[in-house]
């Protein structure tokens, strides 16, 4: 690896950003903030990780270059804030990292990549000072999405002691609410269908959990493969002619079923 090369385009990178929110800089980049920029970031991490579903090597680089510009772009902001900077931003994720490898950095001795996450666990709860009356499972982020939020408040809990034996169980459990949703819709009551289906989701990420499964990357993968699954289906209605309204769902599960067989050849 060439460092001198590698800084000098990451230095070229934060002029760049410096430039383009100067006075004579973009008026766009001029006008973001912090929170302006949520919405980017989230877009961002998501297409980091299609490019990696769809194993595309080239869309991978260029997304991953979209999000480290999305870090220079908020510490410009938090710069000129005088808050902080990258810098400061750089300095916390090393030693960050140097506190939480202590059998890399310092004398520890760990033999797997369980104890590996379990020790970077305790740590990171030890950095986080729970407020006095807190709940124990309540030191988690809750900027991330519902399904990641419920693997992590799960995995809290059985850190202290409070889960399921056996997969069986959770599998009983999904079993069990599902046929609650099924009575909450008899019901004909739409917040009890919106409260089961969510008991369900929260059993469906414990399964996930259990096969040491991220349910958000696992939905997300899904959605791809639905995207990727329906442009085979508008593919072959325009190659034949034909109109997608007018279509049968015969017709179009057939296409569905060929797109299917497409993705094993």
């Amino acid at each position: 690896m060439d460092y001198y090369e590698m800084c000098e385009e990451f230095i070229n990178l934060v002029k760049i950003m410096e430039k383009l929110r100067g006075p004579e800089g973009c008026p766009w980049d001029k006008k973001q903030d912090y929170f302006s920029l949520k919405e980017y970031i989230l877009e961002e991490a998501y297409e980091v990780v299609a490019a990696l579903e769809e194993k595309n090597l080239s869309n991978f680089k260029e997304e991953l270059g979209d999000l480290l510009l999305q870090v220079i772009f908020e510490s410009q902001i938090a710069r000129e804030k005088n808050d902080f900077d990258l810098k400061d931003v750089i300095k916390g994720i090393n030693e960050k990292l140097i506190t939480r490898h202590p059998h890399v950095f310092g004398d520890l001795k760990l033999n797997n990549a369980m104890e590996v996450k379990e020790t970077w666990e305790k740590i990171k709860d030890k950095e986080k000072t729970l407020e006095k009356n807190e709940s124990k499972i309540e030191n988690y982020d809750k900027s991330q999405p519902a399904l990641n939020q419920a693997y992590e408040i799960q995995a809290r809990a059985r850190n202290l002691g409070f889960d399921w034996d056996e997969t069986r169980d959770v599998i009983a459990k999904i079993e069990e609410e599902f046929l609650e949703v099924k009575e909450a819709i008899e019901g004909n009551s739409k917040e009890e269908v919106k409260d089961e289906i969510g008991d369900m989701l929260f059993s469906i990420v414990n399964l996930a959990r259990f096969y040491e499964i991220n349910p958000e990357l696992a939905l997300f993968s899904t959605v791809l493969k639905f995207k990727n699954r329906f442009k085979f289906i508008e593919d072959q209605v325009e190659k034949n002619n034909e109109v997608f309204s007018e279509m049968s769902l015969e017709k179009l599960d057939k296409y569905w079923e060929k797109a299917k067989l497409t993705e094993e050849e």
